[in-house]
């Protein structure tokens, strides 16, 4: 008898369900997706017990007839697709003809529907993979799926189950994610007869954000807009001309708002919530320089195009794809991000401290907090509460911030031109009446109007504009100003440098040796002049304008010290950063460094001049700024 045999239908079930449901959430998602094809306008989902005990999506899509109802549970049965060439050009988010089946077999399902414009609907009860019965019912238009004891027949499966809070937390934020692709749609998702999301149709993407994160997150988001783009693509010398259109928009935060993971950056393909390397390198590509190489900012990003341009059929669930012209992808989500930073230069404020919220659990402006850090496939962070809090997504009162302002010992010596007393604010008798203007500037610009008042502790400038107070880091503004000096004088061959009376000659180590000669051509052009002095020695001519001599030799090793491996993986123009980034930081004014006013207002002119005067090459924030609004609201004048 021969060794291969065919494995029963029960059998390839129970292994594709292995690929496709991995935990509730994975039920959920592949029925939501469903329900969106359909055309479903209002989606409803209960869950008990994490998913375990009870999934029921419920919708007013197009439901299905009595035959396609059968079909649609057997492997493989589709009305997405028809033939090997449909693969290429994939628009709906279902398209394997899988997930029912998949789900049915390691549940107890119970699928009714009933298709527009009929009289009656089908009820179809399936345990385990086999069929219990198959009823006319009378049911609404639409389609309702109850999912009872998820992997009940598959006991190994359910022991990897996390607990009932870290499942449905995983549920409630595809559901979330799921909402913002689709604001015009109606979602609600209930968990143990207990609310968790309720959102409303609404006209723009801005809305629905601020219905799933609040004010607060959406005040430090910036607006892509939407770019569109024709993107010509590689051809053949023999082939005609031919180009594609790109469309990007969604919501990216400022540089000043860093994530710890990636766990807050939201992606869509054509609808689709996906996991993509390229798209995730392109966006931390946007942010270099901005931002220090192990944070990661906030983003919700739609990228629309043709279907024949992605490949979504690559991985069993469907959440990952494979772009055919990748480098033209990557290059265009990350220069359309780039250039909204440069252009919009977003602003840090000071963050405003809330009071704890009473009540037992989490109150709603955490949990959906939670929601903002938490990608659809993450693990909660350790040491979470015992249950997930009902909370309904609604407006809700921010608390006033607080500005706590300690006075300086020796305040006559402090170093201020003027009392913060003088500090410009409307006058009025009384609270302000609601709506009153007050200047809000969006974006950094107001630098170039700011008025120094001094130092705190000789590190931090402190200064005054028509918007509010600011607090200005001196080392870190100045070493933006110096970084992207020295950026412009290689681009032009003029970098300033200053000649040494005697070489300095250093000591390097094998590595560092090999690391020199890849690198000595750029650090010419960066302003060094060095040669081999023998064997592992350097001797040093020249150096930067700027950089002192006690900082020189400090400069080439931290230059030298940045890994090898860093260097190689980093585009010549990455690299050429890193190098002016130490060039400038070692230049740059210290802390603890007295500045006078002409110093100071210099400072703060030139950087305004910037092109980035968000954070320095590191990432780190330059200015922050507590506006007129907040100083007004923590003095209760409005």
């Amino acid at each position: 008898m021969g060794r291969i045999r065919i494995l029963s239908d029960n059998v390839a079930n129970k292994i594709a369900a292995g690929e496709v449901v991995e935990r509730p959430a994975s039920v959920v998602k592949e029925l939501l997706e469903n329900s969106l094809d359909a055309g479903a306008t209002d989606i409803r989902i209960d869950a008990e017990a994490g998913g375990r005990r009870l999934i029921r999506m419920v919708d007013n899509g197009i439901g299905m007839m009595r035959d396609d109802a059968l079909l649609s549970l057997e492997r493989h049965g589709t009305s997405k697709i028809s033939d090997d060439k449909d693969l290429t050009r994939i628009a709906t988010l279902g398209f394997r003809g899988e997930a029912l089946p998949s789900i049915a077999s390691v549940s107890r399902m119970l699928l009714e529907t009933r298709a527009r414009g009929e009289q009656s609907g089908t009820a179809v009860e399936i345990a385990g993979g086999k069929l219990l019965r198959c009823d006319e019912a009378a049911l609404a238009e639409g389609t309702t799926i109850t999912v009872r004891d998820l992997f009940f027949n598959v006991p190994a499966r359910k022991k990897f189950l996390r607990s009932e809070p870290t499942e449905i937390a995983h549920l409630a934020s595809l559901v979330t994610h799921y909402s913002l692709a689709h604001p015009q749609k109606s979602f609600q998702l209930r968990h143990n007869q207990s609310e968790l999301l309720n959102t409303t149709p609404v006209a723009t993407l801005r809305e629905r954000v601020f219905q799933v994160f609040g004010s607060q997150i959406l005040d430090e988001l910036v607006d892509l807009g939407d770019l569109t783009r024709d993107l010509a693509m590689p051809m053949e010398p023999e082939e005609a001309p031919l180009t594609r259109r790109f469309r990007l928009r969604g919501f990216v935060s400022g540089p000043q708002v860093q994530k710890l993971n990636r766990n807050s950056i939201y992606l869509f393909v054509n609808g689709r919530l996906i996991r993509d390397k390229l798209l995730l390198h392109a966006i931390s590509a946007a942010y270099h320089n901005l931002m220090p190489p192990a944070c990661f900012p906030f983003a919700l990003l739609f990228l629309d195009c043709d279907a024949e341009e992605v490949d979504v059929n690559v991985h069993p669930s469907k959440t990952e794809v494979r772009f055919r012209h990748g480098s033209l992808v990557h290059d265009f989500v990350r220069d359309s991000v780039r250039e909204i930073l440069m252009a919009q230069r977003p602003v840090s404020r000071i963050p405003e401290q809330s009071a704890p919220q009473p009540g037992a659990g989490l109150p709603y402006s955490e949990f959906s907090q939670r929601m903002a850090n938490m990608s659809f496939d993450a693990p909660l962070p350790a040491g979470d509460p015992g249950h997930v809090p009902d909370f309904v997504l609604r407006r809700t009162q921010s608390p006033a911030p607080r500005f706590d302002f300690v006075e300086p010992s020796g305040a006559g010596t402090s170093g201020f031109a003027e009392p913060l007393g003088r500090l410009a604010v409307p006058e009025t008798h009384g609270p302000l009446f609601p709506g009153a203007h007050i200047p809000e500037p969006e974006s950094l610009e107001a630098l170039r109007d700011l008025r120094p008042l001094g130092q705190i502790h000789e590190s931090f400038i402190v200064a005054a504009g028509r918007d509010g107070l600011w607090i200005i880091d001196q080392h870190v503004a100045h070493e933006r100003i110096l970084f992207e000096q020295v950026l412009a004088q290689r681009a032009r061959g003029a970098v300033e440098s200053q000649r040494m009376l005697l070489p300095m000659v250093i000591t390097v180590s094998p590595a560092q040796q090999l690391e020199y000669a890849r690198i000595a051509e750029e650090l010419e052009a960066l302003g060094f002049e060095t040669e081999p002095f023998g064997n592992r020695t350097i001797a040093i001519k020249a150096a930067p304008a700027g950089v002192s001599g006690a900082d020189i030799e400090k400069v080439i090793f931290e230059i030298l010290e940045i890994s090898e491996r860093e260097l190689r993986k980093a585009s010549l123009e990455e690299s050429r950063a890193l190098m002016a980034a130490t060039i400038a930081c070692r230049a740059a004014i210290k802390i603890n460094m007295k500045l006078d006013m002409a110093k100071m207002d210099w400072l703060l002119k030139s950087l305004a001049a910037t092109a980035c005067p968000m954070t320095c090459p590191h990432g780190r924030p330059i200015a922050l700024r507590y506006s007129t609004r907040d100083i007004l609201k923590s003095f209760h004048r409005i």
